[in-house]
């Protein structure tokens, strides 16, 4: 483990020590997928109850929070929905996620404040802290050369909705670098780089074995591919071969 994994290790432990000895629920920055595999892989050493949650479901930039057990269903999570939108979109730049958020920082806010970026036609969702969500939405008027407009979302449900197409694909076995192979339209073979090298993340935790079973409603985080769900195992093919089903965010 490198230092910047030890500092933020001992960090979730300062966190939960200061959930026990105050008595309150106790939250981390939003957490990137490295962070959040510390996070699991050290998931049998808390002694209070902890979870996870970034906005919505399925979010991959997420927060923490370790609660005593007086507290278990009092409390929400402190992340607020901007939603900034271009008044005149038809004549705007095509805005990418960088753009988003290469905007917000450069107003000076850090990452850890901020968390899944979520790209429309017309706006974007933003999710952050709430003790940023004022700042965001007085200061951040300008994407490149195109003007925007932040707004709060009050119901996420009602106006928050993913992208997504749903791939079918047959597979030998439910392994994750064929299941990979489905979701990218790539060789396996391809795909080993990616996996050995720490780029394929499920459920939040690093996997580097290409043989990794996956489980029904898996969600696989690949990095500079993208992120889909494993949905289930539709059929078997006289061949002994798995019709699987996924979905993928687009």
């Amino acid at each position: 483990m490198d230092k910047s994994a030890e500092v933020f290790e001992k960090r979730l432990f300062d966190l939960e020590n200061m959930a026990i000895q105050k008595g309150i629920v106790v939250f981390t920055d939003f957490m990137n997928l490295n962070e959040l595999n510390i996070l699991h892989n050290n998931r049998q050493k808390f002694s209070i109850s902890w979870d996870t949650f970034g906005g919505y479901e399925f979010a991959e930039r997420q927060m923490a929070a370790f609660m005593p057990d007086a507290l278990y269903y009092d409390w929400n999570y402190p992340i607020t929905c901007l939603q900034i939108d271009l008044p005149h979109a038809r004549y705007s730049d095509k805005l990418t996620h960088r753009d988003y958020l290469g905007a917000i920082l450069n107003l000076g806010i850090e990452r850890r404040a901020i968390g899944d970026i979520i790209v429309d036609t017309n706006h974007a969702y933003l999710f952050c802290t709430d003790k940023m969500s004022d700042f965001i939405v007085s200061e951040l008027c300008r994407i490149r050369s195109t003007t925007v407009s932040c707004k709060k979302i009050v119901d996420i449900k009602l106006s928050f909705h993913l992208k997504t197409e749903h791939i079918t694909g047959t597979v030998a076995s439910i392994r994750l670098d064929s299941i990979l192979a489905v979701a990218f339209q790539a060789s396996r073979s391809s795909l080993v780089g990616l996996i050995e090298g720490g780029k394929v993340f499920v459920n939040g935790r690093l996997v580097v074995s290409n043989g990794y079973t996956l489980k029904e409603n898996d969600i696989i985080s690949a990095r500079g591919l993208g992120k889909f769900r494993y949905l289930h195992t539709i059929s078997q093919t006289k061949k002994g071969r798995y019709l699987v089903e996924l979905e993928k965010y687009i």
